[in-house]
């Protein structure tokens, strides 16, 4: 009888670690006594929590810990005790192993982004567009690992579910109107002194490849006419600076992420996986980066109407957004940092709805709009989709999230003729729309859609999260906060820093460059050699 004892400590031991006891309820004992078996009423888990536990363990066929089970633990401590620290140490292991494989995926996702943007413009320049693509990656993580990775998260003071990063404990704040407004963090440079720590160096890898998404989009806006050399100062500038700036407001314990704390407007903002932090940022700066390079030779005729500029290889920038698709599970549904928190399935399957929604809306719209449906319209509504359920993705169930997804597939096409045509601005990706636009999108949302099923005390405050249509306009007034913020500060910082690059390091390839292709003289490899012949003959 022995091994049934120890079976059976076994499992007490396990339910006690995870905090979880099973209970009997007596309208289940009622039907066991019964001899006439009645219907079980099975309710959804939106949010998880009542998925898994006693019936789920390995040898456990019904039940709770008896008395007599709790005497003979007792008994046991020691034993007890050495099996809550396994347990709870692989609880942490299988977070962070987590947290790691979908960082790797979102890594992955920077090939994505190199065959779209090159798919998407013109041959003669495909070297220099995958070399900024491929360069961003280097020059953003040792931008990030100086200084953006302190700036970003050195006071957020721990990650509670991968059971460390407490050493990230000191965050620069000022006081405004009696409250402590958390401005950027200041521990972690060069990932030094007591920051060496395996929780951090965790923290670290996933943070920094969703800073290099942010990084990469305005490789998209700008391609074609943009000198290497003042685009490796913008790497450093852009992950050291900017991005990690605004991502300690929102997720290193910053003042945006107080709002709700400071002055009641819900949980503060809310951006579960990054429609403003990753996508708006590169967005916004995408914008003023464009504006201030201006258009391509040839964009635009005298009167002021656009040409068309077509993408060299379409099936690229297809393969391109695919592989962004699949990166994106990592993206989003990674920013649980928990593989333990089950609503991770919730948000995988947000995740691929609103990008289907969005391509759907996408081609429904230039169908009826222009007669024809447009692959690189549907191809981008397909990425829009993906950005703007980034945020909201936790928080709102499948009927929301294809609604949130249809509505960015209409806004991406909206959004791309009105830059290119009424504000001039020249964009050979749609990097603005996509990004910009519907990151804005992706985070009101979630002030509207949030349904009050998932996020009790993110960011500190007690109770769901949930939208101006399920109650909560304080939540809807946080998120528009946070879009304004957003919009104003990256977009002034990044306007400004471009204008004053450009006195520095002209930002702009010399006319007879751009016409013959930026890949010879920027790069020095051509991604296509005998376009130099069909180049020389044309001229």
């Amino acid at each position: 009888m022995k091994w049934k004892t120890v079976i059976r400590m076994l499992t007490i031991c396990l339910i006690m670690a995870v905090g979880y006891w099973g209970t009997v309820s007596s309208a289940a004992a009622e039907d066991a006594a019964s001899p006439v078996s009645t219907s079980v009423v099975v309710k959804p888990d939106p949010s998880g929590m009542a998925t898994g536990g006693t019936a789920d363990v390995i040898g456990v066929t019904s039940g709770a810990p008896t008395a007599e089970d709790m005497q003979r633990m007792g008994a046991n401590e020691p034993l007890a005790v050495k099996l809550a620290d396994v347990i709870g140490h692989n609880r942490i292991a299988m977070n962070v192993m987590w947290t790691l494989i979908c960082g790797f995926l979102v890594m992955f996702m920077q090939l994505g982004f190199a065959f779209a943007e090159t798919g998407f413009t013109q041959a003669k320049n495909a070297g220099h567009t995958m070399a900024m693509n491929f360069m961003i990656y280097a020059l953003g993580l040792l931008g990030y690992w100086i200084c953006g990775f302190a700036i970003q998260m050195g006071g957020v003071g721990g990650i509670a579910s991968l059971g460390g990063g407490n050493v990230l404990n000191q965050e620069v704040s000022i006081t405004l109107f009696g409250k402590s407004f958390g401005l950027f963090g200041a521990k972690g440079f060069f990932l030094s002194g007591d920051t060496y720590d395996v929780v951090v160096f965790t923290i670290f890898l996933f943070q920094m490849v969703f800073m290099d998404t942010t990084a990469t989009i305005p490789t998209g806006a700008m391609a074609e006419r943009w000198t290497f050399k003042s685009f490796v100062v913008y790497g450093f500038f852009i992950s050291g600076i900017v991005y990690p700036l605004y991502a300690n407001w929102v997720w290193g314990g910053g003042w945006l992420s107080q709002l709700g704390k400071m002055f009641g407007l819900g949980h503060g903002l809310v951006d579960f996986a990054g429609s403003s932090v990753v996508h708006m940022t590169g967005g916004v700066a995408a914008l003023a980066g464009a504006m201030v390079l201006g258009p391509r030779l040839g964009k635009y005729r005298s009167d002021g109407t656009p040409n068309a500029l077509p993408g060299h290889h379409i099936p690229m920038a297809i393969a391109g957004c695919f592989i962004l698709a699949f990166g994106w599970f990592g993206f989003n549904a990674g920013s649980s940092l928990a593989g333990g928190d089950l609503r991770i399935g919730v948000v995988a399957a947000n995740t691929m709805l609103a990008s289907a929604a969005a391509a759907f809306s996408s081609m429904v719209y230039m169908w009826m709009r222009y007669g024809k449906p447009d692959i690189s319209m549907i191809a981008n509504g397909f990425l829009a989709g993906l950005v703007a359920i980034t945020a909201p993705c936790a928080f709102v169930n499948s009927v929301s999230a294809v609604i949130i997804g249809a509505i960015a597939g209409i806004l991406l096409c909206i959004g791309i003729f009105f830059v290119e045509r009424v504000m001039k601005v020249d964009d050979p990706v749609g990097a603005i729309s996509v990004h910009g636009l519907n990151g804005a999108w992706g985070v009101l949302a979630l002030g509207l859609f949030a349904d009050g099923t998932y996020g009790d005390n993110y960011n500190g405050i007690a109770g769901p999260v949930r939208g101006l249509f399920y109650g909560d306009i304080s939540q809807f007034l946080a998120q528009i906060i946070g879009v304004l913020t957003n919009a104003v500060f990256v977009f002034v910082v990044m306007y400004l820093f471009f204008r004053i690059l450009d006195k520095v390091i002209p930002i702009r390839v010399m006319e007879e460059m751009e016409f013959a292709g930026l890949d010879q003289s920027e790069v020095a490899v051509m991604a296509y050699p005998d376009f130099s012949i069909r180049n020389k003959a044309f001229r």
